[in-house]
């Protein structure tokens, strides 16, 4: 069996589309080749600055002959017929059987298609992923009609097996596939040939080219942290920007510089973006002081002054972008000092969407609702209030502008200078928190108010002008606010009953009343997805979110989480399928009789000891239910809804529901009633399945 081996050589490729191109690669390749008749053993893609490649072990040498018998017209049909049959088939007339079927004589065509070279198979695989490759952007080059991301400089295409390796024959707007490659660019200039992909990886690390992407970031990775531990400093982690690195660099080479002592006094989130940004460099933070006072950046080459030249060059250039930053910050300071309501009126004249008002509009919003939430959420109204106003105030400073990712992380510095207390000052920058699934929450009372406030205005007021995320699309992010709010909701422990909340947010007044409760079946829709990824079965989701008090969502996820813990042990399953049972065996007699069994079953007609005990469990479980319910205690409910498992299983081993004495049968049917209410306080377990 012969293994496979690609590669598409071309101009500098972008870092950011490396890792989506080969996975496409390997997939159009081999979904190719198996639509084609052949199998293999494994694959595996590779991506860098300059090619892509894919090796596929263990490729069957040809694709199987393949038999196919179709049926045709009878032998006596029209001319015109016949002639379709055999054009379809391939055949003519006396290539095709004639067989005697219970409707006369018929003509069946027996076609075999043989099987195909694997060389003559992959050479028309390759040239249609390469003609169709879902580049993001792509372009055409000199007088040809091929697309590529950069323009496509050679193919390498060989199939290696014990005898030797076979180039295969392949043309593609005059770009002929071969077995050799090039190594880097200025460190080993010059093609080469390859026999087998363990021969040109092994050839290309000699050729100065590291071909798997993560072993170049983790070479940069440790690099890095080396020479940082060296000095008593430490690498930033961020593990997007050493994805792209490693995407920009053939051959890594790490090299270390100092930031200029005029810089060090910015804050370390400005130099980070900064440097991140505009130069692709890590930054290095003294452990100390936290201050960020080196950089990382990775060559592409070795250079005989060890990477002097080009830290001097980095460095000259560093500073230049610094010089901007520093400018900013230095004079947005000076505004933030002076008068930051300077900023705050700026907003009245930027637009935040046109069915929505001005920004300052907006925030007036956020602040009259971060007042009604405070109380709620243990913090003071009038600080909350004050705290909205300023928290989106540095979307009007310079250095946003320059650098939006920084909105609120400037906001915050900007505060405590213009003398705002700690606690206010923190606001501007958690109030956008969460951003994604894995950021922390805010958790300090002002914070949250404040979070709140602006994520549910967003959710209240695109609602109101019938802006809601379709399908794929949303383009507000409002699956991200609504997830916000149930996270800080939920990880808080707060006890917010949200359709007050959207009803004193709402400003249509009663046309808002439907659209609230479209509103909270959104939220509960993202409740569904938050609580589906911490392994919550949908239908227990489902049963507590038919119960009262489904817009307060800490007791909502309480309740949800007490019902999975109790269906996971066996008396819980077992109480689903007697609860079930119950249920079935009564609605159908309501059905069939017309009637209600809802009516008080009394213990006095009870005729087996298993009918008294289920009574006496009937008692003891309503009570602690009661109790537990009173005081929010699901766990405890559950509980004691579970152990009603023995006395009902012990009921239907022993009992007959529809008994011969329509007195006993009463009693027992409204028996079963009392078991489905009694079940039902606690949760619809009508809604869960099996």
């Amino acid at each position: 069996m012969p293994d496979l081996l690609i590669e598409l050589f071309s101009e500098e490729i972008p870092a950011r589309m490396q890792a989506r191109a080969a996975a496409d690669l390997k997939a159009r390749v081999t979904d190719g080749l198996v639509g084609a008749g052949l199998t293999y053993a494994g694959a595996a893609a590779f991506a860098g600055p300059r090619r892509l490649v894919l090796t596929v072990q263990g490729l069957t040498d040809r694709s199987p002959t393949l038999r196919e018998e179709r049926k045709g017209p009878r032998a006596d049909a029209p001319a015109q017929a016949i002639e379709g049959f055999l054009r379809g088939a391939g055949l003519t007339r006396d290539q095709v059987e004639e067989r005697e079927t219970p409707k006369g004589a018929v003509l069946f065509a027996v076609i075999e298609k043989p099987g195909r070279a694997a060389a003559d198979i992959v050479a028309e695989v390759l040239e249609d992923t390469v003609r169709n490759f879902p580049w993001p952007k792509s372009m055409r080059w000199g007088a040809g009609s091929l697309r590529w991301v950069r323009p496509l400089q050679s193919i390498l295409c060989i199939l290696t097996t014990e005898a030797g390796a076979e180039v295969v024959p392949l043309d593609i707007d005059g770009i002929t596939a071969g077995n050799t490659t090039e190594g880097h660019r200025f460190m080993s200039p010059g093609r080469f040939s390859v026999t087998s992909f363990d021969d040109y990886a092994a050839k290309l690390k000699r050729a100065h080219v590291i071909l798997d992407a993560a072993e170049r970031a983790e070479h940069i990775w440790s690099d890095a942290t080396n020479a940082a531990f060296a000095q008593g400093l430490e690498v930033v982690e961020d593990k997007g920007l050493l994805a792209e690195v490693a995407g920009l660099v053939e051959w890594p080479v790490v090299l270390m510089g100092d930031i200029g002592e005029a810089f060090l006094d910015l804050p370390p989130e400005v130099l980070q973006t900064s440097m991140r940004e505009h130069q692709k460099f890590f930054s290095v933070r003294n452990l100390r002081t936290g201050r960020i006072e080196k950089f990382v950046t990775v060559a592409n080459r070795e250079t005989a002054d060890h990477g002097a030249t080009i830290l001097a060059g980095n460095q000259k250039v560093l500073s230049a972008r610094l010089s901007d930053a520093k400018f900013f910050w230095e004079n947005d300071l000076r505004v933030a000092k002076a008068e930051m309501k300077g900023w705050l009126q700026s907003h009245e004249n930027v637009t935040f969407h046109n069915k929505l008002g001005t920004q300052g509009a907006r925030i007036a919003r956020i602040a009259a609702l971060a007042r009604e939430i405070a109380p709620l959420v243990g913090a003071d109204a009038d600080q909350a209030g004050t705290a909205a106003r300023i928290a989106k105030a540095d979307l009007s400073s310079e250095m946003v502008y320059e650098f939006p990712e920084l909105q609120g992380v400037m906001g915050r510095y900007y505060a405590m200078k213009a003398g705002y207390p700690q606690d206010v000052a923190d606001v501007a920058r958690d109030h956008y928190a969460p951003l994604g699934p894995s950021d922390d929450v805010p958790t300090a009372p002002l914070s949250v108010a404040v979070a709140l406030a602006d994520k549910i205005d967003t959710l209240t007021g695109f609602w109101a002008i019938d802006e809601k995320p379709t399908g794929s699309k949303d383009p507000f992010a409002l699956r991200r606010a609504a997830l916000g709010v149930i996270r800080i909701v939920v990880e808080n422990g707060l006890r917010i009953t949200l359709s007050d909340l959207f009803a004193r947010k709402a400003e249509n007044g009663e046309d808002f009343e439907e659209k609230s409760k479209d509103l909270l079946s959104f939220l509960h829709d993202r409740l569904k997805v938050f609580l589906r990824d911490q392994g919550i079965r949908h239908d227990v989701i489902d049963a507590c979110l038919a119960m009262p008090g489904s817009d307060d969502l800490t007791l909502l996820v309480t309740r949800t989480r007490a019902l999975s813990d109790v269906l996971k042990t066996e008396d819980g399953e077992n109480l689903i399928q007697g609860f079930k049972r119950a249920n079935n065996i009564l609605t159908q007699a309501e059905a069939a009789d017309g009637v209600e069994y809802s009516f008080g079953p009394d213990v006095k007609f009870a005729e087996t000891d298993s009918e008294r005990l289920l009574f006496a469990a009937l008692d003891t479980a309503e009570a602690s239910i009661a109790t537990a319910m009173e005081h929010q205690d699901f766990p405890a409910a559950m509980a004691a809804m579970a152990a009603l498992r023995g006395p009902i299983d012990a009921f239907f081993e022993d009992v007959k529901v529809n008994a011969d004495n329509q007195m006993v049968r009463r009693n027992r049917l409204n028996l079963l009633h009392r078991i489905r209410q009694t079940c039902l306080t606690v949760a619809d377990l009508t809604r869960i399945e099996g």
